[in-house]
């Protein structure tokens, strides 16, 4: 029987080691539906309705700006994806082919923290949204709910993350669907069309955060990937993740500004999805609330992953299953419920601010990873020595991966808009964050430069090793 063939455990085994050929399973159309039903939530709703909100587009600007933002992102996303089923390992791990054993340590501890941060305000919202719905709920009931609900999907693991967001691509996709009918047939507003114009400074804003929304899944994309059998194509996982982020992802955006132009200014994204949706609003809400437990999973599944590749670093020989992973997630979910319970709403919004700040520093990690992996070394990386507590012929740093890294984070500074800080470029074209676009643009070719120049460097690519 061929390894497509077999039938998988329910409960992953594997945690951050090599998957096997004998493990692989899957086809490519699942990782479409993954990323189409887990981009059908209130969180990118909430996103996408500051396009007419706070950069006051009107309904065709906003449009095409989030269709624009998200095509470009999604590229860099869907690239990181396609790495999965070459590598057969999470995405994290794979950075110490990049940046050396000891050297991608910060980068895997940034992801870590972006995942706790995810999940703790993802939590929060499950519970504020479940005590809406059922108001006899309280809050920090909610809260639990949302918590375990979503800690037993990551706790069970890759198979059924994957076989509930085949369901939710249905389920999810026939809502929306429906939710855009019911408000294009009940618009309460005159200015549905007109509300608001077109600014630069605001397309670019609304570019930049749909842009963004897809580069901050690649730390973990490829993650959902790795247990693809091997000779898939690379083509066949890009575009089947790809089309399923952009498309749900756009359509939640577009939700969003759609709810807030068809009801009365000042309503929150939220109220104006209830008030716009009328009727159906209720089980639209519902619907919401299963997408953001389902969804939050993969934030709880990527924390773990990143705290596992941590400790691995310094004890090489140790590759945890599924029990270990079972206990740490059982402890990242207590600790984030205890967190997410007790601290002041004002500490888990700066504590989000916090988290948006860092995906500066992911967007040169991107333009490096992409480069090593697809002109560098064309996929052929030695595995075994990515587990190695000195790198082996990766060692412990690269040193031309971490200056282009230390570069392309300074270079992107002038560009910024996040909660904690915006830069003077930003500030003078009236907030737009261009630090991506910069990051990309400087780190991209400079690593390039940098890794073809170093002899010993371009000297380890032929020297790969694939396990059997």
């Amino acid at each position: 029987m061929s390894p497509t063939e077999t039938s998988p455990p329910l409960i992953e085994k594997h945690t951050i080691g090599y998957v096997p050929p004998a493990d692989r399973h899957g086809k490519t159309r699942d990782l479409f539906t993954l990323w189409f039903g887990g981009n059908i939530a209130p969180l990118p709703i909430v996103t996408g309705a500051l396009a007419v909100q706070l950069f006051h587009l009107n309904l065709l600007w906003g449009v095409v700006a989030i269709l624009v933002g998200h095509l470009a992102g999604g590229a860099l996303m869907a690239l990181h994806s396609a790495q999965g089923p070459q590598m057969g390992i999470p995405q994290m791990i794979q950075s110490r082919a990049q940046f050396g054993s000891l050297g991608s340590l910060l980068v895997v501890a940034i992801a870590g923290v972006m995942y706790i941060g995810f999940f703790t305000s993802n939590i929060v919202l499950a519970g504020e949204s479940l005590h809406g719905i059922a108001p006899a709920v309280p809050l920090p009931v909610g809260i639990i709910i949302g918590a375990v609900g979503s800690g037993i999907i990551g706790i069970i693991g890759y198979r059924f993350i994957h076989v509930l967001n085949r369901i939710g691509t249905w389920v999810l996709g026939i809502g929306i669907v429906l939710g855009f009918g019911y408000i294009f047939s009940h618009i309460h507003t005159a200015d549905f069309l007109t509300r608001g114009g077109f600014s630069l400074y605001g397309w670019l804003a609304t570019v930049s955060l749909a842009a963004l929304w897809q580069i901050a899944f690649a730390p973990y994309v490829s993650d959902y990937s790795r247990y693809l059998p091997e000779n898939v194509s690379v083509a066949g996982t890009f575009w089947a993740t790809y089309w399923g982020s952009t498309l749900g992802s756009s359509l939640s955006f577009i939700f969003g500004a759609v709810a807030v132009l068809a009801t009365p200014p000042g309503l929150q994204t939220m109220d104006a999805v209830r008030a716009a949706t009328g009727a159906i609003g209720p089980l639209m809400l519902v619907l919401f609330l299963l997408s953001v437990i389902s969804h939050n999973a993969l934030n709880l599944y990527g924390a773990v992953m990143s705290l596992i590749t941590l400790v691995q670093t310094f004890f090489w020989r140790w590759i945890p299953g599924s029990k270990s992973r079972a206990v740490l997630s059982a402890i990242a979910l207590v600790i984030c419920s205890v967190a997410a319970i007790f601290a002041s709403a004002d500490f888990i919004s700066h504590f989000v601010d916090l988290v948006l700040a860092l995906l500066v520093v992911l967007v040169p990690w991107t333009a490096i990873n992409l480069i090593d992996f697809y002109a560098i070394h064309k996929g052929n990386y030695d595995i075994s020595s990515i587990f190695q507590v000195d790198g082996g012929i990766y060692g412990r740093y690269n040193p031309q991966a971490l200056l282009a890294y230390g570069i392309g984070i300074v270079v992107q500074i002038p560009f910024m808009n996040t909660p904690l800080y915006v830069g003077p470029v930003s500030a003078w074209i009236n907030g737009a964050d261009l630090s991506w676009l910069i990051g990309l643009l400087v780190t991209s070719p400079l690593y390039y430069w940098l890794a073809s120049r170093n002899s010993a460097y371009r000297r380890r690519q032929q020297s790969y090793c694939r396990p059997a």
